[in-house]
């Protein structure tokens, strides 16, 4: 699957983008998921830790999130991939760095290949949202990928989000790295974004058309005192509330460290690609948000092996036919940034090897035992970022 293009827009400078990766803690001995955050917090400040990992200091860092068998690695805002290469694969070596002190590792599975209870962190926020979600919250431990793109400002931003909404169904078939729930293989490619789409707020939303409408249909969700906080604004992309960003939130973590990149590096693109639309003129795709819902499930559901719905077209389609569209609507994008060939490599991994969920499958019935599905997937979340290669992976995962 190769598209090239020469970009024939005027040049601008690269938006930052950055990314948050959610991690689980898991028990190698079992593969079971590890209510350890706090610890491996704090071993991660520690003189010895820090010293095995010393590049992280100044480009990552982590941080605990709702439940106490995962954390987050935060990269901080780069301009090239290469560089944001270098913070992914700092924060998931610091990370496994300070799990292996407790004899734990990190594994970048969206979703736990064993079944068991979940620990809320020692949050307020997080106790409020369980005294109101119940079971909700309690069954929740998923783990995504967060890409946050560089925005001029919120009237771009919002431009931004109402055009980017028919592609985001396949920023998550390629990312689709959750097979796995309470211990049995759940049907679904990303069944973190079935669980995750319990939330109220969670999934597609409509075109705002200004500011002044995103804004105001936030508040008009608060107002309705079903949320604890604006941090529970879950929709599939949203405004950041703390940096000049769009944040697109439909990802799951991807096993691999270089796939994690070439997403987000596909994300920049599409929001270059929409930018750039915005200040020409061209109005956002009319797409109905039902339609998209169905988009969003077909992408959870079958990840790149089997129906999409064509994002142009809403109507379904082979996967490739949607990724191909896709390709082509950001390749002068990715050309501009000197991405495409990286973003197409990974394409290309994927359509050969699979996604993370298939090659969780793969492993799952070649061992057949979730604990060796975990083992593999240890290995494969801390194999060094190299270039991606489209030959076969002879590996079971």
């Amino acid at each position: 699957m190769r598209i090239s293009s020469e970009d024939h827009r005027e040049r601008e400078a690269l938006r930052t983008v950055g990314v948050e990766e959610e991690l689980l803690l898991v028990d190698p001995r079992t593969g079971r998921p590890a209510p350890a955050v706090e610890l491996v917090l704090a071993a991660a400040a520690s003189a010895d830790v820090a010293a095995l990992v010393p590049e992280a200091a100044q480009i990552t860092h982590l941080e605990r999130e709702s439940k106490r068998e995962q954390l987050e690695v935060i990269s901080i805002p780069h301009t090239t991939l290469d560089d944001l290469a270098q913070s992914v694969a700092a924060g998931r070596r610091l990370a496994d760095a300070a799990a292996q002190q407790l004899g734990l590792r990190a594994a970048a599975m969206a979703t736990s290949a064993t079944a068991g209870a979940t620990h809320l962190t020692v949050a307020g926020r997080y106790a409020d949202m369980e005294d109101r979600f119940q079971n909700l919250m309690r069954e929740q431990l998923t783990c995504g990928l967060h890409v946050h793109v560089g925005v001029a400002d919120d009237t771009e931003g919002v431009a931004v989000l109402d055009r980017i909404r028919p592609w985001l169904p396949l920023v998550l078939a390629l990312s689709a790295n959750s097979p796995m729930w309470n211990g049995a293989d759940s049907g679904y490619a990303s069944q973190r974004y079935q669980v995750w789409s319990r939330w109220p707020t969670a999934g597609p939303y409509d075109t705002f058309g200004s500011p002044a409408n995103y804004h105001r249909a936030v508040d008009e969700l608060l107002a309705t005192d079903v949320l604890v906080d604006d941090g529970m604004i879950y929709f599939d992309a949203r405004l950041s509330a703390r940096y000049p960003t769009i944040e697109v939130r439909v990802a799951d973590v991807c096993l691999d460290a270089a796939h994690s990149v070439a997403i987000a590096g596909i994300i920049r693109a599409l929001v270059t690609t929409a930018a750039h639309e915005w200040r020409a003129g061209f109005s956002p795709d009319p797409l109905p948000t039902p339609v998209l819902r169905l988009a969003m499930w077909s992408a959870s559901r079958h990840g790149v092996t089997g129906p999409l719905l064509n994002p142009i077209l809403g109507q379904p389609c082979d996967p490739d036919v949607a990724v191909d569209a896709l390709l082509a609507h950001i390749a002068p994008a990715l050309a501009a940034s000197g991405d495409l060939g990286l973003v197409t490599a990974m394409i290309d991994d994927v359509f050969a090897n699979g996604t993370g969920a298939e090659r969780q499958r793969r492993a799952l019935r070649t061992r057949r035992s979730a604990r060796a599905l975990v083992e593999e997937a240890i290995e494969r979340t801390h194999r060094p970022i190299g270039p991606t290669s489209s030959v076969r992976d002879p590996l079971p995962i």
